[in-house]
């Protein structure tokens, strides 16, 4: 989970690319006939997909387990005047009122779901509160990516207010990835030392496939998320669009 690198995560994300991210996804949207309506955020973090969803006009629903990540989101919020709604819930067992028209997930939050049966059990609660015929729209981390990328690399920024070094170590057997991060935060003219550990986990593209079908959702295919083309073998990042499969009706869950 996000706690201290809440505060300086966006000084340092300045080169995802949230703006193409929006417009890829929101067209996705469009092409199914979904154009407004109410779409969740899962592992909303500080907001920045759903900003820019919520400008795109869509009533939006942020979710994330981390106070610190959706303190950041408010702010944003604040600032915006957007009407977002911001739910602090674990994705493996979030809870909403009602249905919605879509649901999406972008920044590889679904790598964090590391149990393959979690995967499942988030999929199983994406298709009880999607709309029917409702979207799911996600993007992953390959295998590529931790082996050949990150691999057992460290990664350092700075900028004038805080300093960061990822440790970043693979498992190929288990699939597993964790990286620690140690940054350095300025407060008056001190800078505070402080310590998170996040582990994430590569799928395949047949075991998402797989987890969809087990939780009753259609497959409707899986790109590269960075070019919309097949994927390959160099894939950093696929896009996954999974669809509600025409469900007989809305259940409350209780947690």
């Amino acid at each position: 989970m996000y706690n201290d690198f809440a505060e300086i995560y966006d000084s340092f994300m300045d080169n995802v690319p949230y703006d193409a991210w929006c417009e890829q996804t929101a067209a996705i949207l469009q092409t199914y006939g979904i154009s407004s309506g109410i779409v969740a955020d899962l592992g909303c973090g500080t907001g920045a997909m759903t900003e820019r969803m919520a400008a795109k006009g869509y009533d939006m629903i942020g979710i994330d387990n981390s106070g610190e990540m959706l303190t950041e989101a408010i702010c944003k919020r604040d600032e915006s005047g957007h009407d977002i709604l911001y739910l602090r819930q674990d994705m493996r067992e979030f809870e909403l009122y009602g249905t919605c028209a879509a649901i999406i997930s972008r920044c590889d939050s679904m790598n964090y779901i590391t149990d393959y049966d979690d995967l499942v059990k988030v999929f199983r609660l994406v298709s009880n509160y999607l709309d029917p015929k409702g979207l799911f729209v996600f993007d992953m981390k390959t295998e590529f990516m931790y082996e050949k990328i990150l691999g057992d690399n460290t990664f350092s920024r700075s900028t004038d207010d805080a300093t960061y070094i990822w440790e970043n170590y693979y498992d190929s057997e288990k699939k597993l990835n964790e990286y620690e991060l140690t940054m350095f935060i300025r407060e008056d003219d001190l800078f505070r030392k402080s310590n998170e550990i996040h582990t994430q986990r590569a799928y395949s593209p047949e075991e998402i496939k797989n987890a969809a079908a087990e939780a009753g959702l259609k497959w409707l295919g899986v790109w590269d998320a960075d070019n919309e083309e097949e994927i390959t073998e160099d894939t950093a990042r696929f896009l996954v669009v999974l669809q509600e499969n025409e469900k007989t009706g809305f259940k409350k869950i209780n947690n």
